[in-house]
């Protein structure tokens, strides 16, 4: 990672920096899986979670002093309740679960170490809080034989389960938002992967 540096800022304190984490999540999740046809304003109603709860987090990395990756974290009970319903369903208590949201990285940034540091600090923040048992995240499903998956695209599957996250096929939710060539949001299937919170890693 030379030449690099990974910041932490909790809630509001993200203030102007903001706006890149929002132009950063559009520009990266225009790819496959997501084809997200990004929306300055759904970017901050979804982001405005974080800077209300003051145990979220963001992760940033730069190089120079521009952010080239963000990753975000906060309790699963300062998440709105569709995040919460299928652990509620599977009778895991969402207030001992810290989510860790989605990772986003510029291209040319990968294979660097940084998707690792990124839950790193999610998980280590989730210690010092103190009172979770599990982290977990979600991600988008996609069928296997979508035409419009790229050849030789590799899924993230195998970094997370190193990372000793577990996918939860039981758990899913259903979120909204305007998919490439689409003429409005349309509700996607996300699936939840879920790891239990040792104390020290």
């Amino acid at each position: 990672m030379s030449g690099l540096r990974v910041e932490t800022v909790r809630g509001a304190a993200i203030g102007e920096r903001l706006a890149d984490v929002a132009r950063l999540r559009i520009a990266v999740f225009r790819d496959w899986p997501y084809l997200y046809d990004g929306d300055a304003g759904y970017e901050a109603r979804y982001l405005a979670t974080y800077t209300r709860s003051p145990d979220s987090l963001f992760v940033l990395a730069f190089d120079g002093d521009r952010i080239v990756g963000a990753s975000t974290g906060l309790p699963l009970m300062d998440e709105e309740p569709a995040f919460r319903a299928p652990f509620e369903a599977q009778n895991i208590d969402a207030a001992h679960v810290f989510y860790c949201g989605e990772s986003v990285l510029l291209p040319g940034y990968r294979g660097r170490g940084l998707g690792h540091a990124f839950f790193d600090a999610r998980e280590a923040h989730a210690r010092t809080l103190g009172g979770f048992t599990h982290t977990a995240f979600a991600a988008v499903h996609r069928d296997a034989a979508d035409p419009r998956r790229p050849a030789g695209h590799r899924d993230n599957d195998a970094f997370w389960q190193r990372r000793g996250y577990v996918r939860q096929p039981a758990m899913t939710m259903r979120l909204a938002w305007k998919e490439i060539g689409e003429a409005q949001d349309s509700e996607k299937p996300l699936t939840f992967w879920l790891r239990p919170l040792e104390a020290t890693r």
